[in-house]
C-alpha cells in the first residue's frame, strides 16, 4: 500500500512545512505572533496559510488575511503589499487596530471593511507580502515556490479562465517584487512544492 506522501507529494509537502511552521511560532513565545507567508502564484501559499491557521499551535486564535482579498485588480501586486504592510502590519506591531478593506474583483472596487485584532496572531499570505519592510514587523517569514508548470497548472485549476488571460501579467509583477525584494532571502521558512 502506497505511503501518504507517495500519493500526494503537494499535501506531504504542505504537512511538513505546517509543522516547521507551528513549530516557530511557538518558539517566538508571544501571544500575537505575526507570520508572513509569499511565493509565486500556484505554489501553495493559501493552502499553507489554510493549514497552518487550522493547526495554530497557540491558546488564542489567528487572524488570516490572504492578500487575494486586497490587491486592487489584476496590476495590484505591489499595491496590494503596500495596503498589508501600512493598514495591517505595522498598526498590528503597535498594539492598534488595523483596517483593510476587501478588493471586489467584480464590481472593480473597495467594498467592506475588516479589522485585525492587534492581540491576536495574524498570518499575511500572499504574492509580494515579505519585503524587508514586513520582515521587520514578522516573528515568521516563509517562501513558498515550485516548478513553474506545477504552480500554472494548480493557479489556473483554482482560478480557471478568470486568471488565464492575465498569468504573464501576474508572473511579470511577481519577478519585479523577487528582483527587488528577494523576498527567499528574507525566509526563515523555504518551501519547495513539487
Amino acid at each position: 500500500m502506497p505511503t501518504p506522501s507517495a500519493t500526494d507529494p503537494f499535501g506531504e509537502r504542505l504537512r511538513e512545512a505546517t509543522a516547521r511552521i507551528c513549530d516557530a511560532v511557538t518558539a517566538v513565545s508571544a501571544s500575537n505572533p505575526v507570520v508572513v507567508i509569499d511565493g509565486r502564484s500556484g505554489a501553495g501559499k493559501s493552502s499553507l496559510a489554510a493549514r497552518v491557521a487550522r493547526a495554530w499551535p497557540l491558546h488564542t486564535p489567528v487572524q488570516l488575511l490572504a492578500l487575494d482579498s486586497v490587491y486592487p485588480g489584476w496590476s495590484g501586486l505591489e499595491r496590494g503589499a503596500e495596503i498589508a504592510r501600512e493598514q495591517v502590519l505595522r498598526p498590528h506591531g503597535r498594539g492598534l487596530i488595523g483596517i483593510w478593506r476587501r478588493w471586489n474583483w467584480e464590481l472593480e472596487e473597495e467594498a467592506e471593511a475588516h479589522a485585525v485584532d492587534p492581540a491576536l496572531g495574524l498570518i499575511v499570505e500572499g504574492c509580494g507580502a515579505l519585503t524587508p519592510a514586513t520582515a521587520a514587523l514578522a516573528d515568521v517569514t516563509v517562501w513558498v515556490d515550485g516548478p513553474h508548470e506545477s504552480r500554472r497548472r494548480r493557479a489556473l485549476e483554482r482560478d480557471g479562465d478568470a486568471f488565464r488571460s492575465h498569468w504573464d501579467m501576474w508572473a511579470a509583477q511577481e519577478d519585479a517584487h523577487i528582483a527587488r525584494h528577494a523576498p527567499q532571502r528574507l525566509a526563515q521558512v523555504q518551501v519547495a512544492t513539487p
